[in-house]
Formats: structure tokens, C-alpha cells, sequence
């Protein structure tokens, strides 16, 4: 089977949780991979057939989305990228010609299959957004956000063929052709044996949040930081505070024996956090709803905290509940990724019988 991949450049959560379905698929069908950003060059290092394509990109200041400042960005960006693309497009229709799409919150690749009328399978997390019911009472304040944030995702992907959702957490579906699925873990995370440990890995890529940085040099932990000095080279010591550089294997071990994470509300990390039994502290950007609800969800569940900002009365609490997370944590059980995998090819099957057929404009 032809399949065309697209997967969506911002941040590299997609890439990384992208790579597992992907080292699934090649081993058997025919793919073509289209990404932007940095997630293309992480992509192509492991897989052949990888495009290069313009996407959108989010402007940050302290731990806050800059709004204007990212739709300048992208209107300079569209007008470069999307020549771009429209050349992919039709390199892909020439010499591909794919059977089945499946988009990771990609747009590019969404609208190859409307214009083919082929079957198109949504794989992320931000659909739950819109295809699950959320009590009033968890977005209590923040309506205004998930009704905004509900219109864009429904807009992304309309009309899929059917929606894989990977989640830790599962509100009642609300819409058809829609299947909640565990999180897409790397194997490096499988793998990984969960031990005790007394420091905090702390994952905080905004360099401009210095507020954080200072929080947790005052709380006298040790606190092992990644993401915050992008050009070291070595590790860096100051007090209680161990800057460190990107390595992932380093990571997941700092990972697996941290007494606790304190980071955003990116997907990735939560649900490495949630499999791996470690409580975390969670502080959305600004800005990003998706990364509210995932924080919303995580304490609800007592797996962790949500907070809007780090200080050191947040960091206190977090500190006297974490035993309690660690105990809601010990009874949460996930299958690898093998519940996702299978029906996916299930999916994949069903999917090349409608090539040609399918018109999205006739579902939800």
C-alpha cells in the first residue's frame, strides 16, 4: 500500500510519537513522509522519502504565545513556503500517487486526499478537543479558550476518514468515527524501568522564563533542567540547578528516576510522565489551550498538578502532594503501543477499499 504521511512541523512531539507509527508502517507499505521545521530533519534521519514543507510556527515571550508577532511570522513564512508546497503537491500526484493519507494534525497532507478523494486517518491528540464530551465543571473559567481552541481543530482535519486519539485520559466520545487510544510511547520510554529518585527533571525550552528558573533555585532541590541553555555542550552546575544538554538517552534516565517533572503541558512528556509513574507539575503556555486541558485532566486524575504560574508557594504544594500522585500513578497500565498499531491496520485495510470514493462533505 502507497500511503502519504503528513505530519506537522511545530514543536517535536508529533515527530517523536510520528517516528513509532512510522517505523510500523515502512516495515511493510510504501511511504511518503511531508514535514516541516525542525521535525524534518529529525525525520529524515531515520526514514527515506521525507519532504520538506513550509508549516505554521508559534512566537513565544516568556511562557506566553506572542499572537501578533506569529501571525507576522507566517504571513512572511506563507509567502515563501507556499510555493513550496504547492511543488510538493504536485511531485507527490505525479510520481507517488498514494492510496491512503494519514495526517498527524497536518494540513497539507489533509488536503492531498480531499482533492483525490482518498480515505484520510487523523492521528494526534489534539482532536479530543472537539470529538469528546468535557464537564462544564473541568473548564470552568476557561470557556471562552476551549470554545476558540474546539474551532480551529475542527477546522484542521474535517471529515477524516476516522480520528485515532491517543490519550492518558477518556471522556465520553461524542462524535463517530472516533477511537480513543493509549499515548504513543517510544521505545526508548518502554524500555525504561521506573526507580525512585530525590531530584526534579525539569523540561522548560522558553529561555526567555527566567521567573521559573529563579523559583526553583530558591526551592534548594535538585533540580536537573533541560531545554533552557540550548548551546552547551556539557553538563552545568549552579547550586541546587543542573543545566543540562540535549541527550536522549539522558533525558529518559534523568526521566525515569526523577521524584517528580515539572514542565509545560506539552502531550509528549505528560504521557512519558504518566506511563513512567512520575507526578508532574504542569504550566501551559499561555496562550495554548490544548495545553490546559491536558493539565486539567492531569490533575483531575491526582496524577499531578496544573498551575498558571510557577512560585514557590505552586512548588510547595506540588512538593506535598506528589506522594499522593505517586500512589493514584501506581495503578495507570498501558500495552506499548499495540492497541493503537492494530487497529490502525484494521483501519488501513477498510480505508483502501473507499480510495476514490471517499467525499468528506458527507460526515462530521
Amino acid at each position: 500500500m502507497r500511503i502519504l504521511y503528513g505530519v506537522v512541523g511545530e514543536g517535536m512531539g508529533h515527530a517523536t510519537r510520528s517516528r513509532v507509527v512510522l517505523e510500523h508502517l515502512t516495515k511493510h507499505h510504501d511511504v511518503h513522509i511531508v514535514v516541516s521545521g525542525r521535525a524534518r530533519d529529525y525525520l529524515a534521519k531515520r526514514f527515506e522519502n521525507v519532504h520538506n514543507i513550509w508549516g505554521f510556527t508559534i512566537q513565544y515571550e516568556g511562557n506566553s504565545v506572542k499572537k501578533w508577532q506569529t501571525v507576522l511570522e507566517n504571513l512572511k513564512g506563507a509567502i515563501t513556503g507556499w510555493p513550496q508546497n504547492v511543488k510538493e503537491y504536485f511531485q507527490i500526484a505525479d510520481e507517488f500517487k498514494p492510496d491512503v493519507v494519514i495526517s498527524d494534525f497536518e494540513s497539507f497532507s489533509y488536503l492531498y486526499a480531499r482533492n483525490h478523494f482518498l480515505p484520510c486517518i487523523s492521528i494526534d491528540n489534539m482532536q479530543i478537543i472537539n470529538r469528546c464530551k468535557h464537564e462544564p465543571g473541568l473548564l470552568a473559567g476557561h470557556e471562552d479558550q476551549f470554545e476558540l481552541t474546539k474551532g480551529i481543530v475542527k477546522a484542521k482535519i474535517p471529515g477524516a476518514f476516522h480520528y485515532l486519539v491517543t490519550t492518558f485520559f477518556y471522556p465520553p466520545v461524542r462524535k463517530p468515527r472516533t477511537t480513543l487510544v493509549p499515548s504513543i510511547l517510544r521505545p526508548e520510554i518502554l524500555s525504561a524501568k521506573s526507580e525512585p529518585g530525590e531530584h526534579l527533571l525539569v523540561y522548560q525550552t522558553m529561555t526567555s522564563n527566567t521567573a521559573l528558573i529563579e523559583e526553583l533555585r530558591r526551592s534548594g532541590i535538585e533540580c536537573r533542567i533541560y531545554g533552557y541553555k540550548r548551546d552547551l555542550q556539557s553538563e552545568l552546575r549552579e547550586g541546587n540547578l543542573v543545566f543540562k544538554p540535549f541527550s536522549e538517552a539522558g533525558f529518559i534516565d534523568d526521566l525515569r528516576t526523577a521524584r517528580g517533572v515539572v514542565g509545560g503541558g506539552g502531550y509528549t512528556l505528560m504521557s512519558e510522565a504518566v506511563y513512567l509513574k512520575k507526578p508532574m507539575l504542569s504550566v501551559p503556555i499561555g496562550g495554548q489551550f490544548e495545553q490546559v486541558l491536558n493539565a486539567l485532566y492531569l490533575q483531575k486524575l491526582n496524577y499531578g498538578m496544573h498551575a498558571t504560574a510557577l512560585d514557590g508557594k505552586v512548588l510547595g504544594e506540588f512538593l506535598e502532594r506528589i506522594d499522593g500522585c505517586a500512589q493514584s500513578l501506581s495503578t495507570f497500565t498501558q500495552d506499548g503501543n499495540t492497541v493503537l498499531l492494530d487497529k490502525l491496520d484494521a483501519l488501513l485495510g477498510e480505508a483502501l477499499g473507499r480510495k476514490g470514493q471517499w467525499d468528506e462533505t458527507t460526515v462530521t
